[in-house]
Order: C-alpha cells, then sequence, then structure tokens
C-alpha cells in the first residue's frame, strides 16, 4: 500500500497484503463469525451470509513511509474453510476511485505507477493470498479488510476497480474488488481474500499461477476467464507516440541451453506491438512477437528468445528496468 505519513489525514497506504508470505502458516482461531447453516443453492444469495469485517483498532499503525505491515509477525489463516459458493461475487459496477490509495507511490525502494486507465489490462502471474494476520485493519483505500469477502491487492489497479482472476491450473475463476495495493514480494502480481483463494482451489498450496483481468461495467458478470494478459505496468498508450514501426520477428527455435523469456501479452495488436518497439528501441535484438488463439480469440505474446542461459539475469533486469513485469521462462 502506499506509503503516507500522517495517520489520522490519510490512512494505511502501506501494505495490508505485503507481508504475506505466500504460504499457509500455524492456523489461527476463527476470527470470524460464521453463519449457523448455510444452504447449498445453485444461486448463491445476494447478501454474504458473513458478517462484514469491523475495523480492528489493534491493527492500527505501523504505517511507516515505504514499509510493511509488522513485517515481523507472520500471517495466518483460520481453521475453518468458508463456503464459498454461498458468498456472491461482487457486481461490476462504476465507483468513484477512493481518496487514497491511487497515487503513484514508492515502497522498499520502488516506484509504482497508478493506472489512469485499465481498460484491457490483463496479467499473467503468480498469485497469494492474506488472512487473519490483516483481517479487520484498514486497507490502502481505508475500507476494513474481509477475509471472507472476495476482494484483492494489486500494485497499479485503480481502487476500487474489479478484476476476474483465473487459476490457470484448474481453471477456476472468481470476480474481485481491488481494494488493496500490494503484493510486494518479488514474482507476484496479485493478493487475494483468503476467501478468494480457497475459491480458486489455493488455499493449502499457498500461491497460484493466475490470470488477472481488470472488468468493467459492459464486461458483465461473465465467468470465462480472458485469454490474454498483459504487462503489470501503466505506459502502453504513452509509448505509442515513440515507439517506432517495427517488423514482427519469425519465431526461432530454441536448441540445447538456450530458453526464451515471455515479458507479457496482448489482446490488442497494436499495443503489443508498441511494446515491442519497445524493447527493440533498447537494443533487445531478440524480442519477438508470436500470435495465436486461446477460447476463439487472437492474442500476442512478446517474448525474448531463444537466448543463452546465462543471459537471462541481464535481459530480465533490462526489462523491468523498462517498466515491465518480471519476464517467465516458456517453453515454444
Amino acid at each position: 500500500m502506499k506509503p503516507q505519513l500522517a495517520l489520522g489525514l490519510v490512512l494505511p497506504l502501506l501494505l495490508a497484503a505485503c507481508a504475506t508470505t505466500g504460504t499457509a502458516s500455524k492456523p489461527a482461531p476463527a476470527a470470524h463469525p460464521l453463519p449457523a447453516q448455510v444452504h447449498a443453492s445453485a444461486h448463491p444469495p445476494r447478501v454474504s451470509p458473513y458478517a462484514p469485517a469491523q475495523e480492528d483498532p489493534g491493527k492500527r499503525g505501523d504505517y511507516v513511509a515505504g514499509g510493511l505491515f509488522r513485517p515481523g509477525v507472520p500471517d495466518a489463516v483460520p481453521a475453518d474453510i468458508p463456503d464459498v459458493d454461498a458468498i456472491p461475487e461482487p457486481a461490476v459496477r462504476d465507483e468513484p476511485r477512493a481518496r487514497t490509495g491511487n497515487r503513484d507511490y514508492v515502497v522498499l525502494g520502488k516506484r509504482y505507477q497508478v493506472l489512469d486507465d485499465h481498460n484491457g489490462f490483463v496479467e499473467e502471474g503468480m498469485a497469494s493470498y492474506y488472512g487473519s494476520k490483516f483481517h479487520g485493519r484498514r486497507t490502502s483505500s481505508q475500507e476494513v479488510y474481509d477475509m471472507y469477502a472476495f476482494t484483492a491487492a494489486h500494485k497499479t489497479l485503480p481502487l476500487p476497480s474489479f478484476a476476474r482472476v483465473t487459476n490457470l491450473d484448474n481453471g477456476k475463476s472468481v470476480i474481485v474488488r481491488v481494494n488493496d495495493r500490494g503484493p510486494f514480494h518479488p514474482g507476484r502480481v496479485i493478493d487475494l481474500s483468503y476467501a478468494a483463494a480457497v475459491k480458486l482451489g489455493y488455499r493449502n498450496k499457498g500461491s497460484a499461477r493466475v490470470r488477472v483481468e481488470a472488468l468493467q461495467p459492459e464486461d458483465g458478470g461473465a465467468t470465462a476467464a480472458a485469454p490474454a494478459s498483459a504487462p503489470a505496468t501503466t505506459g502502453l498508450d504513452r509509448w505509442a507516440a515513440a515507439a517506432p514501426a517495427v517488423q514482427v520477428p519469425t519465431a526461432q527455435v530454441s536448441e540445447p541451453g538456450q530458453v526464451t523469456l515471455q515479458v507479457a501479452s496482448f489482446s490488442d495488436a497494436q499495443n503489443a506491438r508498441h511494446a515491442l518497439g519497445l524493447l527493440q528501441s533498447a537494443a533487445i535484438a531478440s524480442a519477438q512477437l508470436q500470435d495465436t488463439e486461446i477460447g476463439g480469440k487472437k492474442i500476442w505474446r512478446l517474448r525474448i528468445g531463444p537466448v543463452s542461459e546465462a543471459a537471462t539475469s541481464e535481459l530480465a533486469a533490462r526489462v523491468v528496468g523498462l517498466g515491465f513485469g518480471q519476464p517467465q521462462r516458456v517453453r515454444n
């Protein structure tokens, strides 16, 4: 969450989600009242059977600029597993931006730019979740974190906004309301609430490979997973004016000892070409676009390689320095 210095003026922009480890630690006692009885239904009720979380005054404080919330205190999960089928997914709608959590910020020495326009934003990466340690603590948007609601923390999506998160290992999806900042551990793109992690089937594993798709009201509540992904960054539109016209290279075949890095994938060809131009203008000559179809929709994957194993660390650092997320190794 964004660092803020005045507790009474701007409530926590400091990482309710950031100190999670992505692994389920020793169970803590249930911190949320459970329903006396939940009836299974093909149509979940419009109101959750779990009472909304209330702020826990004991979890205030530790608002250190650029820091994490009680980093030495491990997170925990309750012993109970919520009936996530009884919890309704949030309705995707237009909401005014929160007064806090929507400015560019620096955490642990790294600067983050909050998206001005998140229409069409999609990315893939690792998801973790956060639990009892943060339940009842205010988020970056000043809302109270409720581990029994479908919410999420993200580094750059506006607060609040909505996203569909899909577990790429099992195909399960959930719509979440993004109301917090984080996660700030390397290699993670989103922190989900405890209930959302249960819904996606990675409560015990602690983390999962996911696709995050920002939603607009016109997208409705469809549960089909989006096929495309984009870098966890702002600026594609800004690159458009400066990016040169590019030729899309032909995909090369890896040889033994070589790897391919995937930087991002796009549902929009123009954005894909602009991003490719940015890499090429930074002298990353092996950058290329590969197009494919997923679910009947065409996507463009921005990749680097094949390159030698020894070159991957230096290339990854250059890609991150250009504003993209950490590239992932892929198979052709």
